[in-house]
């Protein structure tokens, strides 16, 4: 049995990550707006961030447990999950801007894209603690913790940041309150923490079916990068010179080149 303080400890690192996200929303208490060749920069590093977690992070400490076949069926069923859950909530895609006018109907709406969008990053940190306790890791908190959870847990955590500025745009134009922008940013990745400790739970009582979790994360996070994140700063720098692709590409190398000592300390 896992100790219910265990859990705990998982739902307070999701959290943590949720929160992050709340920090991308504090620009605008010092700046009125930021431009389409910074924010092109944002969506490129929080891409870069998060394909050098999957990679250096997830399928690395995947295939030290599992075959390459383990991984990749599970990197297939993240891809599967992202696809059916968009499909399923087609007509419901939320602009931010609504978020202020939700009614109780819209807010489900609302959470069920959320969870779409942040419940992958949820399960990369819930897998990464499937070692919480065992030997080999680092003492925090009077948890022997491991290093991959820290590196996956301070990696989903920055970049929520530029997410958070991402959401923040569009409510800083309609008059939003700079507060309740920091609340809505926190909000979009409030399911974090759910799929952390759903993820935690399954790990820890199936321990076989780790490498195919390990997979599932890392092939539902590289997925998003390269159907939303990508596309989306794409759109934005539309207007910029090379159609913003140099600054994506320069956000994307900084992120990557951010993690990557990370991964190796």
């Amino acid at each position: 049995m896992v100790a219910l303080d265990a859990y705990a400890f998982v739902f307070v690192a999701g959290l943590i990550t949720a929160l992050a996200t709340g920090i991308g929303a504090l620009p605008f208490f010092f700046f009125d707006a930021i431009s389409d060749r910074g924010n092109v920069a944002l969506w490129g590093f929080a891409s870069g961030i998060m394909l050098a977690a999957s990679l250096f992070g997830l399928i690395q400490e995947g295939l030290a447990e599992g075959t390459v076949t383990e991984i990749g069926v599970g990197m297939l069923a993240g891809v599967v999950l992202v696809v059916v859950a968009h499909e399923v909530l087609m007509d419901a895609e939320i602009d931010p801007r609504e978020y202020e006018e939700a009614d109780f109907k819209k807010l489900l709406l609302i959470l069920g894209v959320l969870t779409v969008h942040s419940f992958p990053e949820g399960i990369a940190v819930g897998v990464s603690f499937a070692d919480l306790g065992l030997a080999g890791g680092t003492s925090l908190f009077g948890f022997t913790v491991p290093l991959l959870a820290v590196f996956m847990t301070v990696a989903i955590s920055i970049h929520n940041v530029p997410e958070g500025t991402a959401i923040s745009i569009p409510l800083r134009a309609m008059g939003v309150s700079k507060w309740k922008m920091v609340w809505w940013s926190i909000f979009s990745s409030l399911p974090q923490p759910i799929g952390a400790v759903i993820a935690f739970a399954f790990v820890r009582y199936a321990r076989e079916f780790l490498p195919y979790g390990f997979g599932f994360a890392a092939g539902a996070m590289i997925y998003l990068v390269l159907t939303e994140f990508i596309p989306e700063a794409l759109e934005t720098g539309a207007d910029l010179p090379h159609g913003g692709k140099r600054v994506l590409a320069g956000g994307v190398a900084l992120g990557v080149a951010l993690m990557i000592p990370l991964a190796y300390l």
